[in-house]
């Protein structure tokens, strides 16, 4: 898989096929961009799971924090790491441990391990690295148009007008 360059079809595919989401490196603080991920991901309905061990035990935007991926009690489709890239290969042996094993394992920008990708690649996961699922579900949705940014989507569908976040929904072309 070239991780440099993904086709929309596999990003939209991976948002459009996972339903819950563990974020690794979740923060309380709500300035901080794992903070508003969360929040925009749970917006959209998947489930989302913060994974800190600072935050054990307490909610982040109402959902259980757990100290590592082990701990949490239900299946995960798609583990976020907010982590530095040094700290991805230690998070893979986790990822690598659980049962079932998730679909995806999803890097936030700035963070690449090849070699960890190539070990998710290997069990069967699905692997994007350098990128964020809320920009991605956003550009692939039309919504950052809504701002001024050619996110290359068009369309002549209505938004649907609802309280919240407004949502074309993620387009697999």
């Amino acid at each position: 898989m070239n991780h440099d360059a993904y086709e929309n079809s596999y990003i939209a595919g991976i948002l459009n096929s996972v339903k819950s989401i563990a974020v690794v490196g979740a923060s309380a603080n709500e300035v901080r961009p794992s903070f508003f991920v969360m929040k925009y991901l749970l917006a959209k309905g998947f489930s989302v799971i913060p994974v800190n061990p600072g935050q054990a035990g307490k909610e982040i935007l109402g959902q259980m924090t757990y100290a590592r991926l082990a701990d949490i009690p239900v299946a995960i489709d798609m583990v976020d790491i907010f982590r530095t890239s040094d700290a991805v290969p230690a998070i893979m042996d986790e990822v690598l441990a659980l049962e079932p094993l998730p679909k995806v394992v999803w890097m936030q920008l700035t963070v690449r391990h090849d070699e960890a990708a190539v070990r998710a690649e290997s069990a069967g996961i699905k692997v994007v690295m350098n990128r964020c699922p809320k920009i991605e579900y956003a550009r692939l949705a039309g919504e950052i148009g809504w701002n001024g940014v050619n996110s290359g989507v068009l369309s002549s569908k209505k938004p649907i007008m609802r309280s919240g976040f407004q949502s074309f929904g993620v387009r697999q072309k």
